[in-house]
């Protein structure tokens, strides 16, 4: 048998056993468009099967096999990732739940913001080097005027004006 004849063939069968195969797969998976690809699928594969080991004595039980073992096979694979998605879903729950309580905590925690603001105004480059530290040093630091004109070996009225 020619390839062409092969593919006539399976052409003739699939016309034959698709209303049949669609059905029977329809009542197993519970879903006409499933059965619809899981039927396309054993068609795909008797097209790339056939013209090389011929065609089987009953290809409208070959067909429904085919597709059955494929249709078993999505459900397998559609119930371990159900197992594992209950699996995961209390830590991914816990994960959230975390997030949102971190994230409220840090929207509520407005000094961190106001420090870092803070830090911006004292190293604003429209001052000079001497007056961003000085101020830095009093805002942020904590040290008095004296302390400040004492560590940079000057008089505390000239950084208090600063």
């Amino acid at each position: 048998m020619t390839t062409s004849d092969t593919y006539r063939t399976i052409d003739a069968v699939w016309r034959i056993e698709s209303a049949r195969l669609i059905a029977g797969l329809a009542r197993m998976v519970g879903d006409v468009g499933e059965a619809e690809d899981l039927a396309q699928d054993a068609l795909v594969a008797a097209l790339e099967r056939w013209p090389e080991s011929g065609i089987p004595d009953n290809p409208g039980a070959w067909l429904m096999a085919t597709a059955k073992r494929r249709g078993i096979d999505q459900m397998r694979r559609g119930s371990m990732i159900d197992r594992k998605h209950a699996q995961l879903a209390p830590e991914l729950e816990a994960r959230q739940e975390t997030g949102v309580a971190a994230l409220d905590e840090a929207l509520d925690d407005h000094v961190g913001d106001d420090l870092l603001r803070l830090i911006f105004i004292c190293c604003h480059p429209a001052l000079p080097t001497e007056a961003r530290v000085a101020l830095t040093l009093r805002l942020m630091g904590g040290l008095t005027a004296l302390e400040i004109a004492r560590a940079f070996l000057t008089s505390e009225p000239t950084i208090a004006q600063g």
